[in-house]
């Protein structure tokens, strides 16, 4: 009897950008990516809905400390919401809760719903949803049976823009903050039009910082493997990639020391305030910064990464 190949695991630090598949939950694609790269450690940024595609970056090694700040970052999405159809996962995975005539509607309507949910605005989120309540995923309870209440909350809705219309079908594009649920949008579009809605289909275009990602496909990670070591860890972009766009500190010999052992440390002048990535001499990333006015430190995550 063959036995599959014993997986040798290694220490791996890095981001790589997917493109989710469709039909995949979020985790079933990160050990997907983590078994091809044999990454001891591994994380995701934000789960996607088995039905979504697009932008999933995925942390390993020291890189998963940044996964809870890349979580709380903006992102953009394509969504398609269809007119009509209610369901019961506020998408076309649920069951069919009520179908309604869809009224007359031109631009300038489409164009007010719109607008009631733009900014910061008050949601409740799906039933079917992976927001635990009482220890277990809201999602498990429905599934059972049991009746969810979902209490509402504040998300930031930066953009919600009408990209094209098919029929019942309108094409929206979204940028929006952490926790915000584009079904739940969908499903409050629908609401305030008068016929209900659903979500079809949704796809992540970016998520802060990486707002212009060379992402890639699973397919080409597998062939990547193919081809060797080198060809696949060319996908695996440096942790500091998760920190682009904040300014960077590089401290000398003592500094570097101090922030390695946690302790606070005084930068005079003041390169800025508020977050920065430290740097040790040599250009390795050390930590996470926050910098006051004085420019006193306070260690927001420290990295543990081999030298440049």
């Amino acid at each position: 009897m063959n036995h599959p190949a014993r997986i040798r695991w290694r220490d791996l630090h890095g981001i790589v950008l997917l493109d989710k598949p469709i039909g995949l939950s979020s985790n079933q694609a990160l050990q997907a990516v983590r078994r091809l790269l044999r990454a001891a450690k591994g994380g995701h940024t934000g789960a996607l809905d088995p039905m979504a595609t697009g932008l999933l970056p995925l942390c390993f090694g020291e890189a998963t400390k940044l996964a809870g700040s890349l979580l709380g970052s903006r992102k953009a999405y394509v969504a398609d919401c269809r007119l009509g159809i209610t369901t019961t996962t506020a998408d076309s995975e649920g069951d069919v809760v009520q179908q309604c005539p869809v009224p007359p509607l031109d631009e300038a309507a489409i164009e007010t719903a719109l607008a009631r949910l733009r900014g910061r605005i008050v949601q409740v989120p799906p039933v079917y949803s992976a927001l635990k309540q009482g220890g277990e995923r809201l999602y498990a309870k429905a599934r059972r049976g049991e009746a969810v209440e979902v209490p509402p909350r504040e998300v930031d809705v930066h953009r919600l823009d009408l990209l094209a219309r098919d029929g019942d079908t309108l094409q929206l594009s979204v940028e929006c903050g952490s926790g915000t649920y584009v079904r739940s949008l969908a499903r409050d579009l629908g609401e305030d039009l008068g016929c209900g809605a659903h979500l079809t289909a949704l796809r992540r275009v970016w998520v802060e910082p990486f707002r212009e990602p060379r992402m890639v496909t699973l397919d080409e990670l597998r062939g990547a493997a193919e081809h060797g070591d080198e060809a696949l860890l060319a996908w695996l972009l440096p942790v500091s990639a998760g920190l682009a766009g904040l300014p960077t500190v590089r401290l000398d010999e003592s500094q570097s020391l101090a922030v390695s052992r946690g302790q606070t440390i005084r930068l005079n002048p003041v390169p800025a305030t508020g977050r920065c990535a430290a740097l040790a001499s040599d250009g390795t990333l050390l930590a996470l910064l926050e910098l006051d006015s004085d420019g006193h430190t306070r260690i927001l995550r420290g990295f543990n990464l081999p030298p440049d």
